[in-house]
């Protein structure tokens, strides 16, 4: 199934020849690799846009340690580069932030109290606020696991709600209405349709969402999950990573290995039967991490072209390959035979 060659390419090169994309969105389930690969993908960008910033949504930033230098919540200029920034967010509301007098804060306990979700809501359009004037080819988004994305795309609907709530609330709280409302740049009458449109812009062609994930079940079901989510809300999505795969292009004699291999290729091939018509690119299982600039640009060639294993079976070289791999096996089992016959003896 995965030499089908009506499937669409299996690289991201289509995010690269897209010229309107302003917004990448990166997500999957915790520990698939979600920041490694939009790194690389910023990296990329880099290449074909005039300006990159990568923005890292996660509590658990992990941008620092990918690039191996230091980011906080403004726009710093990643070594080695003089066009891509990176900056780590914390998408989370804290009453200082809002600012205002003491009733601001019985306002915000009214809102969230009625609207669960209203306070990441209101963060999160705060946070595209700020970065929408910012000067900036594209911008990537490291984002949270999984579930706290899906809220994320569920925030218009949330500010509709919060929005409905704070217009009933308009006689009790009176001028402060005026100050949430400049937090979203409206300054004059309370514009609900101004407010929403910040979160519009993901609808458009701006945007994509790329899906990170590792072929077992539960990363299948969670990325199943996500890409209904994002069809529901009109997202486009069009590319799935799947990290952490183990080919069989090498001397593969542990039992383990084997046995990985098997049960990812069943995952694989359901990939590919419920994403036909998307970009799938597989990336190899790495006995070492990605860390810094130069292993991430190293490494960032198999999101251009897919990895292809060595085909040498059966060839001279191979064989003699596993006859010295045996060699040594039955060396190591002699030696610890040795071993066990001779405390046998003492004993």
């Amino acid at each position: 199934m995965a030499d089908n060659l009506d499937l669409p390419e299996a690289t991201v090169q289509n995010i690269l020849d897209q010229e309107t994309l302003k917004w990448v969105f990166v997500g999957g389930k915790g520990g698939v690799g979600k920041t490694t690969c939009s790194s690389i993908l910023s990296i990329l960008l880099a290449g074909v846009r005039s300006s990159v910033l990568i923005i890292s949504t996660d509590p658990a930033h992990n941008l620092s340690d990918a690039f191996q230098q230091r980011f906080t919540n403004t726009p710093t200029l990643v070594n080695g580069f003089n066009n891509l920034y990176a900056m780590e967010v914390d998408p989370t509301v804290e009453n200082e932030d809002v600012g205002g007098p003491e009733g601001m804060d019985s306002l915000f306990s009214e809102l969230a109290n009625a609207i669960p979700g209203i306070d990441e809501a209101m963060s999160f359009a705060e946070m595209l606020k700020l970065v929408q004037t910012m000067d900036y080819s594209c911008i990537v988004f490291d984002t949270a696991p999984t579930g706290h994305t899906l809220r994320l795309l569920q925030f218009p609907a949330t500010l509709e709600k919060g929005l409905a709530k704070m217009m009933s609330l308009k006689s009790k709280f009176g001028g402060l209405l005026s100050q949430m409302t400049r937090l979203f740049g409206v300054d004059d009458e309370f514009g609900e349709d101004a407010i929403l449109g910040r979160l519009e812009g993901m609808k458009e062609d701006l945007t994509t969402f790329v899906c990170v994930c590792i072929p077992e079940f539960l990363s299948l079901y969670e990325t199943e999950r996500l890409v209904q989510e994002l069809t529901k809300f009109e997202i486009d999505t069009h590319n799935i990573i799947i990290n952490q795969v183990i080919f069989d292009d090498e001397d593969v004699e542990s039992k383990l290995l084997k046995a990985r291999m098997r049960m990812q290729q069943k995952y694989l091939d359901q990939f590919y039967m419920l994403y036909d018509d998307f970009h799938i690119t597989k990336l190899p299982l790495l006995p070492d991490e990605v860390t810094g600039v130069e292993a991430l640009k190293s490494f960032s060639h198999h999101f251009l072209s897919p990895y292809q294993p060595s085909s040498n079976e059966g060839t001279v070289e191979k064989l003699e390959r596993r006859i010295s791999a045996l060699k040594q096996q039955i060396s190591d089992a002699e030696a610890e035979l040795e071993k066990l016959r001779k405390g046998k003896e003492k004993a």
